[in-house]
Order: C-alpha cells, then sequence, then structure tokens
C-alpha cells in the first residue's frame, strides 16, 4: 500500500468520523467540515489514479501520446491566434456620422 494512499484512506476516515460527530451532536458546521475533507480525499484519489493511469499508458503508447499532445497544442494554438485577430471594440470604426468631414 502507497503511503499517499494510506494517508488519503486515514484523512477519509476522519473526515467520516467528524462528520458523524457532527450529525450526533448537532453542529451542522462541524458535519459539512467532515464531508468536505471526505470529498477533498476522494478529488485527491481520483487525481492519482489519473496520473497513475496517464502513466501507464504513455509507458505503453508514447506516439499516441504525442500524438494528442501534438493535436491539443494545434487546437490551442489556433484558438489563441483567431482570439488575437479579433479588433478590440476600442479600436473598431464607428459607421456613422464621425466618418464624414465637413
Amino acid at each position: 500500500m502507497d503511503t499517499d494512499t494510506a494517508e488519503g484512506t486515514l484523512r477519509e476516515a476522519a473526515g467520516k468520523v467528524q462528520d458523524a460527530v457532527g450529525g450526533v451532536v448537532g453542529d451542522a458546521a462541524t458535519q459539512v467540515s467532515g464531508k468536505a475533507c471526505e470529498l477533498s480525499v476522494k478529488a485527491q484519489q481520483l487525481c492519482a489514479d489519473t496520473t497513475s493511469l496517464f502513466r501507464d499508458s504513455t509507458v505503453e503508447n508514447p506516439f499516441a501520446v504525442l500524438g494528442i499532445v501534438a493535436a491539443v497544442s494545434f487546437i490551442a494554438g489556433m484558438i489563441w491566434a483567431n482570439s488575437r485577430n479579433v479588433p478590440s471594440r476600442a479600436y473598431a470604426q464607428n459607421s456613422g456620422a464621425d466618418d464624414r468631414a465637413y
């Protein structure tokens, strides 16, 4: 068992205990704090699992990951380039009476 996993399990158990104590005592703040702690640990575990999955897939098939990164980078570059070509509202010309010479 990983130390991070063990720590996460202990923190989740502490959150459950805090939630239960808050429910018994009737303190909503303690109960909400316990639930928040539980959700935080679950989010941490999900992130760790995703990182592990990504690491494993990178080792198994590095060219697929390289292709995905290249595609995402290309799309991000296209979006960034298109956003730079849009004129700012402050510099846009009026099509009204201001363009006429007097």
